[in-house]
């Protein structure tokens, strides 16, 4: 059982390594599959999520923080309510499904920045050293 879980802990750290790979892997496999272009893209931002939030997470426990994935929890939620608050406040009802999708699109978005910046920022300090 353990060389299961090494095997997927190792497939899964290989492919988020750059998490444009995931994105592109899926889109091509969605159109490739027939899905249009639109429903294709917003599968791969799905997936891709997932192996941004993995990143992310271990980008800001590089930089010193050990709660790295806590906080894009404790952001996934808030968001959640925020939205589900606008949501009950417009509509009267919360639409579950609705709710989950945009705050997953909105942890992709806010995933993908972070894991932008946090990069150049761990490069930044790894070439430059921490003294700088």
């Amino acid at each position: 059982m353990s060389v299961i879980w090494d095997a997927l802990v190792y497939a899964y750290a290989s492919v988020a390594v750059i998490p444009v790979i995931p994105f592109l892997i899926v889109f091509y496999l969605a159109r490739w599959r027939g899905q249009e272009r639109n429903r294709a893209i917003k599968l791969s931002m799905d997936i891709t999520t997932v192996f941004l939030i993995g990143c992310v997470s271990m980008l800001l426990n590089r930089l010193g923080t050990s709660f790295g994935p806590y906080i894009l929890l404790l952001f996934m939620l808030v968001v959640g309510g925020l939205l589900g608050g606008v949501q009950n406040r417009v509509r009267g009802k919360v639409d579950a499904r609705k709710l989950v999708r945009a705050v997953w699109r909105l942890t992709f978005f806010l995933t993908t920045l972070l894991y932008v910046l946090l990069t150049i920022v761990d490069i930044s300090i790894r070439a430059f050293g921490k003294s700088a």
